[in-house]
């Protein structure tokens, strides 16, 4: 559904902006799905700035590789959701801290029968070189993106048979198997949607009733769209994208038309305009 139909008072009760917190994903949301680029979405990154709105960056990227990006934007002093939910970057941390939970899920991974692991191959198999070329990232981003704290991303390239036995066992070990827009993501539980609550528990304790909006692109962001109190879809054509959901239909969730950080812009510019307005809810 079109966002300028859906985004309107009558259905969505809007907030002043003080109150304002957004959580976004980044690849394919944020940051453009090829470029990484989030120039198209200047205009809003400084209209939340302006305002003081929190920006939560969610994404299935490392400590190491969001905290100079949180830095770059200007939101420092803003939590951040890492490796797809699996931990939280404190304000202003540089995200180089080490992590004895990525061992442990590696040993567990390792303990599964080959003919099943035999089909999984995560950052930590590949090379700084081989991360950047599957991803488009430098080889200095490479670097930091295989500095992993709490999971492990990788390809999957056996049958969708052999998949579903791979995530059982896993499951059995308490690991959680997350489909992101390119990667499947491995951890120790959680996801963006937890860590969308915890931190909004940080910000009702400190005595801010915040009204949040969430953007996300892939299926791994589903959860934190549908927690949110509005929820806006940003489409990707490299991949099947978010099916229908069901806040679609009462106006809590709703599709941008545009990709990437031009429809990010445009969605998050929409809750600053003066026809629309904000009302307390």
């Amino acid at each position: 559904m079109p966002l300028d139909h859906e985004l309107t008072p009558a259905r969505v009760r809007l907030p002043d902006p003080g109150r304002l917190i957004v959580f976004s994903d980044l690849d394919g949301t944020l940051l453009d799905h090829e470029t990484y680029s989030h120039a198209a979405a200047a205009e809003a990154l400084a209209k939340l700035r302006e305002h003081k709105a929190p920006l939560i960056l969610a994404s299935s990227k490392t400590a190491a590789e969001i905290a100079p990006l949180r830095d770059e934007l200007g939101f420092s002093r803003c939590d951040a959701i890492v490796e797809n939910g699996a931990g939280i970057l404190e304000p202003h941390d540089s995200g180089d801290g080490a992590s004895e939970i990525h061992g442990r899920l590696l040993s567990a991974i390792a303990s599964l029968p080959p003919e099943l692991t035999d089909h999984f191959r995560g950052f930590s198999d590949w090379s700084d070189e081989d991360v950047s070329e599957r991803t488009g990232l430098s080889t200095e981003q490479a670097a930091r993106a295989r500095q992993r704290q709490f999971s492990e991303p990788g390809l999957w390239n056996g049958s969708d048979a052999e998949r579903g036995r791979f995530c059982e066992l896993l499951e059995e070990m308490g690991i959680r198997a997350q489909q992101g827009g390119r990667f499947m993501t491995l951890s120790f539980g959680s996801d963006k949607a937890l860590r969308m609550t915890e931190i909004i528990d940080r910000y009702r304790k400190s005595g801010h009733e915040p009204f949040t909006l969430a953007l996300g692109d892939a299926g791994n962001d589903i959860g934190m769209l549908e927690a949110a109190d509005l929820g806006v879809i940003i489409p990707n054509a490299s991949h099947g994208g978010i099916p229908g959901l069901p806040g679609e239909a009462t106006g809590k969730i709703i599709r941008e038309t545009l990709e990437g950080p031009a429809g990010w812009n445009k969605a998050v510019l929409r809750m600053f305009q003066k026809d629309i307005g904000f009302k307390e809810s």
